[in-house]
């Protein structure tokens, strides 16, 4: 039996995975959440919704004969991370995730390190500011209480609905961006402080270079606890951990 793998996509680096996996010979497919309307195409086939909780990606893995799980999720995605990890374990199918290092503040960061959502959102009580918000469209709403601010927003696909502030302004874009980009961008809206999640990754850094170029603060959300996993960081270990993950594939 040759190997057959589950990656959990919802990153740019969730290409990488896939095509070395299937430039390999294996066989997989991707699955997305759906937050996205065009997600990246990738050498493997794809799948695009929810698993119905860990009893449902246990069946799943199970139906499917899954071999090999990659989560490749968002650092920020908890709960899928942590319905991935418990249905790999009541199914016995190895189980890796692909992560970004997060990022560390460098000299010239003026961070504000926060613990989560609800306490970015505090951090902004107080006098009208021009925020570049860059924490998804999920999190949009938790940002209400504070309608004082104005609000940069950068998203992948146009909001479908009317957005929650009642000044801001929206990009639809998507990266990869360049510290120059994101500085213009910063500068065209008046920007005096960035909210980020500490997602990692390249697709990240520019928005925050760009601010410790222009000494703009930065509320830094910190990332979810999440269960103990195997965590690797480069395409060529989830190869290697593929071909040395305990699994009789018969090879």
């Amino acid at each position: 039996m040759s190997p057959n793998l589950l990656i959990l996509g919802g990153t740019t680096e969730a290409r990488r995975p896939a095509d070395a996996v299937a430039a390999a010979g294996h066989q997989g497919i991707v699955s997305y959440a759906g937050r996205v309307e065009r997600p990246y195409p990738t050498a493997l086939p794809h799948r695009i919704g929810g698993f119905g909780g860990t009893e449902g990606l246990a069946t799943y893995l199970r139906t499917q004969e899954i071999t090999h799980v990659i989560d490749a999720t968002h650092p920020f995605a908890a709960q899928m991370s942590a319905h991935a990890v418990e249905a790999a374990q009541r199914t016995g199918v190895p189980l890796a995730a692909l992560t970004r290092p997060a990022r560390q503040p460098g000299a010239g960061d003026n961070w504000q390190a926060v613990a989560d959502i609800p306490a970015a959102v505090a951090a902004l009580n107080g006098p009208p500011r021009r925020v570049m918000l860059a924490v998804g469209r999920m999190h949009l709403e938790d940002f209400t209480p504070n309608p004082q601010h104005f609000y940069l927003l950068r998203l992948v696909d146009p909001p479908e609905a009317a957005l929650p502030f009642p000044d801001c302004a929206v990009e639809v874009s998507r990266g990869p961006f360049t510290e120059a980009g994101d500085r213009a961008l910063m500068q065209r809206h008046g920007i005096d402080l960035v909210v980020s999640k500490n997602a990692g990754g390249s697709g990240a850094r520019a928005k925050l270079d760009a601010a410790r170029a222009t000494g703009l603060p930065v509320v830094m959300i910190d990332r979810p606890a999440l269960p103990p996993r195997t965590e690797l960081h480069e395409t060529a270990a989830v190869l290697d951990w593929i071909a040395h993950a305990g699994v009789n594939l018969g090879v």
